[in-house]
C-alpha cells in the first residue's frame, strides 16, 4: 500500500490496520518514497547462541550481587 505523508498523519489507525494483515505501507512525500513501514514479527523466545552470554559463566558471584556491589559505591574513609 501507497500513502502519503498526509495520510499518515491524519490518518494512523488505519494504517496500523494494514500492518497487522502483514502488508507494507510505502510513506510518499511530494510524490517521491521516503520510508516504508513493515509489519513487526515478534520474536520467538528462544536463547541465543551468543558468545557474550557465557562470559561470566566462571564468575561465582552472581549479577545481582555484582550490581548490588556498583550501587553500593566506595568508602573512601573520609
Amino acid at each position: 500500500m501507497t500513502v502519503t505523508a498526509k495520510d499518515l498523519r491524519f490518518n494512523v489507525s488505519m494504517l496500523f490496520d494494514v500492518l497487522s494483515k502483514g502488508e507494507n505501507v510505502l510513506i510518499t512525500y511530494r510524490g517521491k518514497a521516503k520510508a516504508k513501514l513493515v509489519p513487526y514479527d515478534t520474536p520467538d523466545n528462544t536463547p541465543k547462541n551468543d558468545e557474550m552470554f557465557g562470559m561470566w559463566a566462571d564468575r561465582e558471584e552472581s549479577v545481582d550481587d555484582m550490581v548490588r556491589n556498583l550501587r553500593r559505591g566506595r568508602n573512601l574513609g573520609l
